[in-house]
């Protein structure tokens, strides 16, 4: 196995053979990226499969076993989702702000690669698959470490992507994946700053913390949603309990789900019955407040639970979910402020100067209007994929798609002029 040094020198000279590469021939790369997924789908769901079991005997979780899973639609969605990356506009070498000055010199900029971007990331396998692409249409390298869960899987996965780009006119170190679980050689990697530019933590909070740090380059270190949604006294009441639904059940096990509810106090009589029975089906359970205890009341059908404190801290990535009645959008917005994470928050309502107010106040990298949470996301929101959803406000907030992993160079044009 090669040094994460080794990983790092070798990172930095394809990034530049990368970088001068055409566009044509890095989305030739991700289309037969795309078909080799779909065509080593045998391979694959066999590696899958050790990382199951083995998770399995460990005790993992459901959450994190559906993270972990890898099935044919899976993969054909991974496969789909490459090939929309590849018909995005190729960022690189994009002209940005371009002007005239009064001298008459022409100054703007131009869109090029990061450089190198690391990336440390825990259970999902499709990680692997979506960084790699978005890394190889926007002209940056990349060095991957999954989680020890998922070893098995990502190598399968790298290895495909690897094999297809060593084909083509293109550096075969554009992507690399350390070799090795050994947990020490995240800290090693994390001290690469001569040739890693950006590092990305794709995880729980022990993660995220740990890069902010210990790393020794810009990394991104948000990224955890403890999300709410805020069903305001002039919601349409199906509405809420659609979109409730939706953010919490669709899948709960990731970042975007919703973890509380908040229920203006003149709507909760008649909004949280129908809103606990058809959580109830899905088997939610309900971390209640008092109020919404007493409306509630104690049912057999339903998972009551009193809510503690420290649950309107948590991201709780599984189907349980706190429910707070407020007397006001005040109310709700000071929750938000004071227990959300900055990454997605959601109003239900009808009244306009209440949402406009709402998506001005509430500080997150994505405020949805009388829409799920769950659309936080690169795909849908238009970039094909995403590096990860970033709560940082400096370099990038919210998805971070093609352009959020690019930064830019000045480009000034003369014709022997000289300052005065």
């Amino acid at each position: 196995m090669k040094t994460m040094e080794d990983l790092g020198r070798a990172a930095k000279l394809a990034s530049r053979k990368l970088a001068a590469s055409s566009g044509v021939n890095r989305n030739l790369a991700i289309e037969e990226i795309a078909k080799a997924l779909i065509d080593s789908e045998t391979e694959i769901i066999s590696e899958n499969s050790k990382d199951i079991v083995k998770g399995k005997e460990k005790g993992l979780s459901e959450a994190m076993l559906d993270r972990l899973t890898i099935t044919t639609e899976s993969l054909r969605s991974m496969s789909s989702d490459a090939l929309k990356v590849a018909n995005l506009d190729d960022p690189v070498g994009e002209m940005i702000e371009m002007k005239t000055m009064p001298n008459g010199l022409q100054v703007g900029r131009k869109r090029v690669p990061l450089g190198v971007i690391g990336v440390i990331y825990e259970s999902r396998p499709n990680v692997t698959v979506d960084i790699s692409i978005l890394c190889l249409k926007s002209g940056n390298s990349v060095i991957l470490r999954g989680g020890s869960e998922a070893f098995y899987s990502n190598q399968v996965l790298a290895k495909v992507i690897r094999n297809v780009i060593s084909k083509l006119d293109l550096p075969k170190d554009s992507v690399q994946i350390v070799q090795s679980a050994d947990r020490s050689l995240v800290s090693e990697m994390l001290k690469l700053d001569q040739y890693i530019d950006l590092m990305v933590p794709r995880g729980g909070q022990d993660l995220v913390n740990m890069v902010g740090n210990e790393s020794t380059m810009p990394s991104i270190t948000g990224g955890i949603g403890v999300c709410h949604t805020y069903v305001d006294e002039q919601a349409c009441l199906d509405m809420a309990v659609k979109i409730v639904r939706n953010a919490k059940v669709q899948r709960p096990s990731v970042c975007n789900a919703l973890d509380t509810v908040l229920v203006h106090s003149s709507l909760a009589p008649d909004y949280l019955p129908r809103m606990a029975e058809i959580l109830a089906v899905d088997g939610v359970e309900l971390r209640c407040d008092t109020k919404a205890l007493s409306l509630l009341g104690p049912r057999e059908d339903i998972k009551l639970v009193p809510v503690n404190e420290e649950d309107w801290d948590t991201e709780h990535l599984s189907l349980v979910a706190g429910v707070k009645v407020v007397d006001s959008v005040d109310e709700a917005i000071n929750h938000i402020e004071n227990h959300g994470t900055g990454h997605s928050e959601a109003i239900i309502t009808n009244n306009y100067s209440t949402a406009d107010r709402f998506v001005r106040e509430v500080d997150a990298s994505a405020v949805m209007v009388n829409a799920s949470t769950r659309f936080n996301d690169g795909g849908q929101l238009g970039l094909g994929a995403e590096v990860a959803i970033s709560t940082n406000k400096m370099h990038a907030r919210g998805p971070m798609g093609l352009k959020e992993i690019t930064s830019y160079k000045w480009v000034v044009l003369g014709n022997g002029h000289i300052r005065k």
